[in-house]
């Protein structure tokens, strides 16, 4: 099994940062592609960021130039910084990763952390 554990949401007023972790951990083998996404109230998982094993990125048009996603390979960690945050950035953010285990590839998602934006 393999578990993902997300941190560093919070309360942030507008115009500030923040910056999420993600680590995995249990029977790794590989992890390919790690993934940021959204789901705000009300309204359905969106893609955020997405980066492979290899460093390539991807986001989602609408937040280019401000959120920023990297990886540690050593640490099974995925981070995204997050700067000129706005109120419609207020969300539960939610990593993933593509496992490749000593049995199976999965697909396994972090529990969730809450970014909320306001003054």
């Amino acid at each position: 099994q393999v578990q993902l554990v997300e941190s560093g949401g919070g309360l942030v007023q507008p115009g500030g940062s923040l910056r999420l972790s993600c680590a995995a951990s249990g029977s790794i083998f590989r992890i390919n592609d790690m993934g940021w996404y959204r789901q705000a109230p009300g309204k359905q998982r969106e893609l955020v960021a997405v980066i492979t094993g290899g460093g390539g990125t991807n986001y989602a048009d609408s937040l280019k130039g401000r959120f920023t996603i990297s990886r540690d390979n050593a640490k099974n960690t995925v981070y995204l910084q997050m700067n000129s945050l706005k109120p419609e950035d207020t969300a539960v953010y939610y990593c993933n990763a593509d496992v490749r285990s000593w049995s199976e590839r999965r697909v396994y998602w972090g529990q969730g952390t809450q970014v909320t934006v306001s003054s």
